[in-house]
C-alpha cells in the first residue's frame, strides 16, 4: 500500500536518511532509482531530546513511552492509521500499482495511505483512490486490519492498515499520479504477484480476500 502524507515524510526526513531499495519487478522499466541507507531506528528511538522542553533524554531504553524527567512530557509513540483497497472489476481482475517512491520503491501495491487529522478511513481511502488512479468507487466494504510499519529515510513508524474491497461497475480511465505510482495493472492474484507485494499486511489482506472469495463462490455466491 501507497502510505503517504506529506507532514508526515517531512518529519521523518529531519529525524534521518538513508533507506535500502527493494527489487523491482523484471518486466517493468523506467528510471526510478534509491539509495543504500543507515541502518533502520524505530521512531521511538529517534526521540533524543523532549519535543516539549528540549530536555536530553537521559536513557534510551526502555524506547517507549518516552518520559521528560524535566517537564513529564510524555508520547507512546501508537500507531497511525493508513487505508488500503481491494479494488476489482467486472472480470474480477485487482488493481494493484507499482510504487513510485519508498518504501517498497518498484514494488507492487494497492491504492491507499494515510488518513490525515479528522477524516474517516472510508472518506481517506476514496481520496487516495482518486489521488493515485484517478477513479471513484462506491460501497467500500471492510475487510480486515492488520499491523505495519512504514520505514521512510531509516525512521520507522508503527501502523495500523484498514482495508476495504471495492468494485468498479464500469470501466474508468486510469489516470495515475506519477508522483506515487509508476505503473499499475489489473491482474490475476496468482503467487508470483502476491510475492511481488512491498508489504506484508497488503499481502495478507489479498491473501484474505482471497480466501472470502473462494469461499463466497463455494456456497453459490458472485
Amino acid at each position: 500500500m501507497d502510505q503517504r502524507g506529506p507532514s508526515l515524510v517531512g518529519f521523518l526526513t529531519i529525524l534521518s536518511e538513508g533507506l535500502a531499495q527493494p527489487q523491482k519487478p523484471s518486466e517493468w522499466h523506467t528510471n526510478t532509482s534509491s539509495k543504500y541507507g543507515n541502518p533502520l531506528m524505530e521512531i521511538s528511538q529517534a526521540y533524543r531530546f523532549c519535543p516539549v522542553c528540549g530536555e536530553k533524554r537521559e536513557k534510551l531504553s526502555p524506547a517507549r513511552p518516552f518520559r521528560c524527567k524535566s517537564c513529564g512530557h510524555t508520547s507512546f509513540f501508537g500507531p497511525v492509521t493508513a487505508v488500503g483497497a481491494v479494488i476489482t472489476n467486472q472480470m474480477g481482475q485487482v488493481l494493484l500499482i507499482e510504487r513510485a517512491r519508498d518504501p517498497g520503491l518498484g514494488m507492487l501495491g494497492m491504492p491507499g495511505g494515510f488518513v490525515d487529522p479528522n477524516e474517516g478511513a472510508e472518506s481517506a481511502l476514496r481520496r487516495e483512490i482518486l489521488e493515485e488512479v484517478g477513479i471513484s468507487v462506491g460501497n467500500l466494504h471492510f475487510l480486515m486490519t492488520a499491523p505495519n510499519s512504514y520505514s521512510y529515510q531509516g525512521i520507522v513508524l508503527p501502523v495500523l492498515d484498514i482495508f476495504f474491497s471495492a468494485r468498479v461497475s464500469e470501466d474508468q480511465e486510469i489516470a495515475h499520479d506519477d508522483s506515487e505510482v509508476s505503473a499499475w495493472m489489473w491482474t490475476e492474484l496468482t503467487p508470483e504477484i502476491l510475492a511481488r507485494i512491498a508489504f506484508q499486511s497488503n499481502r495478507q489482506a489479498l491473501e484474505f480476500f482471497l480466501s472470502v472469495r473462494l469461499k463466497s463462490r463455494s456456497l453459490g455466491g458472485a
